[in-house]
């Protein structure tokens, strides 16, 4: 217990000196969780809402695997992304592999299909409620699918937001393909690990307060996401 206090004190007082080295592993984590992100909305929203919106004979396939990769191993997207990167894999020769880059696209693969699944779910719901008005205005499916994104940007922005949240508490694809590498590559999650395998539980419980804090922020924001959404529509 002693020592859990006095790590906790050491924590918040670094916290308060705004150390230069912790608030750059925050910053480097920040930055691959927004880009891995933002490249996961980018493909996931439209695959979603085309999974949602058009019949195909595959589609309860697709249905399927969307929900399935939603829980993801992050080792094995690591190794998976390790070995394309990797000197003997296809991409090896674009030199990616211990860089934030490729932590990036293991991030971007394992946030997808969260978004790609709530995306399909939101966009079916409101499909099943405006499918006949949308039909009678001779609305195309790629127009629908547009105006249906739209009209549920508030959900899929907490759909967005809960894939950042699995996106920046991610350790094991981080790891695996970025090495963990001082002032390259280590962030948050892969610095906890390390420090407190070394003993270090001042800087990895500061780490994880940090962490702790993005957490609820992430929560705080898709509940007053939800909030504005159901005051300002119904």
């Amino acid at each position: 217990m002693s020592d859990f206090s006095e790590a906790f004190a050491l924590a918040l007082r670094m916290l308060g000196a705004l150390d230069a080295e912790l608030y750059g592993i925050v910053g480097l984590s920040l930055q691959v969780s927004l880009a891995g992100t933002f490249i996961a909305a980018l493909i996931g929203m439209p695959l979603g809402a085309a999974v949602a919106l058009y019949r195909f004979p595959a589609r309860p396939l697709f249905v399927a695997l969307l929900n399935a990769f939603m829980g993801l191993p992050p080792v094995v997207v690591g190794l998976v992304v390790y070995l394309m990167l990797s000197r003997a894999g296809p991409l090896g020769e674009l030199g990616l592999l211990f860089t934030p880059a490729a932590m990036i696209v293991a991030q971007a693969i394992l946030v997808m299909p969260i978004i790609a699944a709530l995306t399909r779910q939101t966009i079916a719901d409101l499909d099943a409620e405006y499918r006949e008005q949308l039909q009678s205005l001779r609305t195309g499916r790629l127009a629908m699918m547009r105006a249906l994104l739209w009209d549920a940007r508030f959900s899929l922005l907490t759909a967005v937001l809960a894939g950042f949240g699995r996106a920046v508490a991610e350790v094991g694809a981080v790891l695996i393909v970025g090495g963990n590498i001082d002032g390259v590559t280590r962030v948050m999650t892969t610095s906890i690990a390390l420090e407190t395998a070394k003993g270090e539980l001042a800087t990895a419980m500061a780490l994880g307060i940090i962490l702790v804090a993005i957490t609820l922020t992430i929560n705080f924001a898709a509940m007053g996401v939800r909030d504005v959404a159901a005051r300002r529509y119904g």
